[in-house]
Formats: C-alpha cells, structure tokens, sequence
C-alpha cells in the first residue's frame, strides 16, 4: 500500500507527538528497566533477621536513594529533550546559554533549599548516620524511620503517628540513633521505696524473673540502690538488656509490674511511706493573762 502525506501539513503535527511519544515510551522503559534491576535486591534485604540485619538496612537505604535520583535524572533530561523538540524552546534555549551566568545564580538561589536537602539526604545514606528502620529519638519523639527520601524522612512515632520531617533536620541538628552500631539496648526501672526494703531479696527476685522472660537476651542486668531523696525514700534502679528497643520497652514494664507485686505481697513494709515524728511531752501553749 502506498504512503502519502496527510492534508493540510499534519504530518509535521503527527512526526513531531510521535517524537514526544518516542522519548515517553524510552523514559518509561528506563524508569522500568531500574525498578526491575533493583527489586529482587530489595525482597532479599527485606528478609534478613539477626546481626545482618544493620548492613541490609544500610544498602536497602543507599539503593533505594540511588535509584530515587537516578529516576529524578531521567524525568528531567526527559522532559527537557521533549520540550526541546519545539522550535520556540530551542530559541529560547540559546538565549539562556547566552545568559547562562546571571541565570545560574537566580536559579541557584531560588533551588537552595532543595539542593540543601538533596545533597544531605545523599550525605545520610553514604556517611551510614541514618538508615530505614532506625530507632531515633528526635524532638523528643520516640520512633522508627518509616521513609527516607531525597527530600524528607518520615519517623513512625511509637504510637502510629507519623513525624514527617526535613533531611537538612539530621544533618544540622542532634538526634539521637538507638540502632546506630547494634540494635541491642539497656532498658531502666526505678523504683522509690522504703528504706526497710529488702535489696537481696528484690536483687534475687529480678534474677529469677528475668530468667523465664523470653525477651532478656541473657546479655546483662543489674540492681542497686541508687540514690536517697529527700521525700525520705530510696532510689532502686533494675538495668536489663534487650534485643532492641521495642523488646526492652515491654520488659522493662513486665519487670516494674512484677516487683510492685513482689513488694506488694512479699515486703509491704518496704512500699513508699511518709513519716511524722510527734513529741511525747507536747508543750502546752496557754493564753497569756496580764498580771494586773
């Protein structure tokens, strides 16, 4: 079958959408071609358990920020080839080169907060500060990073709110990093007792306990008195170690509910008491009689 030019000059019209089309198609095959290469990498870290588990996070988090610029290069040189296929944009592309100075400057200082967050979020995932599933604690939040993205990190708060924050935030202000080098933590129990409470008998108490919890790693622990406070009680402080912060936060509850109960019905001279002393002899105060 012949091939003949469409009427009225659309067949420039149609050449210059297939053109478009062409460089839609190539981006999406790209974007494609990427998530395919990186997603089986991304199924296999997701399940590694135990001491691995620190090194799987630190990759999963550089990868996936990797792939995230890689994609962003490709949308724009993307959208920038598609608009360059219009003749108006080519004029107005040499007159920018001609001008590329003072436009570089404008276009530097208006894009500084994006390329501040670009290059730190860049600056978390390679210098291993911050990775997916770190335990955080920032603006006095407790979480877990949920999402760590060129642009912001989104923190799982510990009661399923979501912290959503800048990158520049972790790079230019403290936080702290529970899971930085090991996932293992030391979780705390205070207690303000009566100074007849038995130390031994409580010491041997969270021994045993400990002994049939499954979430003590057998790692470490520790009572001791601690402190005396003026109120006239004493400072008992039990130090248990944990797998990770989530397993420490339930122990320490389950080890502060069961010596309440111990002290409670084993040792109740040694629950929290305020004392008083009254004279024997009060001294009776008489009203004042003038002798005249």
């Amino acid at each position: 079958m012949p091939y003949g030019r469409l009427a009225g000059g659309l067949d420039g019209t149609v050449r210059h959408g297939l053109r478009i089309a062409a460089i839609g198609v190539t981006t999406w095959l790209l974007l494609r071609i990427s998530y395919a290469l990186t997603d089986p990498a991304f199924n296999r870290l997701n399940k590694v358990e135990g001491e691995r588990n620190r090194r799987a996070r630190r990759a999963r988090t550089q990868m996936m920020l990797m792939r995230r610029l890689a994609a962003m290069v490709v949308v724009v040189v993307a959208v920038g080839a598609a608009l360059f296929t219009f003749p108006a944009m080519q004029k107005l592309g040499a007159g920018i080169l001609a001008s590329a100075g003072v436009a570089g400057l404008v276009v530097g200082i208006a894009a500084r907060p994006t390329l501040g967050n670009l290059l730190a979020g860049l600056q978390l995932a390679f210098s291993d500060a911050l990775r997916l599933g770190d335990v955080v604690v920032i603006e006095n939040q407790w979480g877990r990073v949920e999402e760590l993205t060129l642009s912001y990190v989104v923190v799982q708060l510990w009661d399923d709110r979501r912290l959503i924050l800048p990158v520049s935030r972790f790079t230019e202000q403290p936080f702290e990093n529970w899971t930085r080098h090991s996932s293992r933590v030391l979780g705390t129990v205070l207690l303000h007792v009566d100074w007849q409470v038995p130390v031994e008998d409580l010491r041997r108490e969270v021994y045993a306990f400990l002994g049939e919890h499954p979430l003590w790693d057998r790692r470490e622990w520790v009572l001791e008195v601690t402190d005396t406070l003026p109120s006239g009680l004493v400072q008992v402080r039990a130090l248990v170690s944990a797998a990770d912060s989530a397993s420490a936060w339930d122990l320490r509850c389950d080890v502060r509910e069961h010596l309440i109960k111990y002290i409670r019905e084993r040792h109740p001279q040694a629950l929290p008491r305020f004392r008083t002393e009254v004279p024997e002899h009060p001294v009776a105060i008489g009203r004042w009689q003038d002798p005249r």
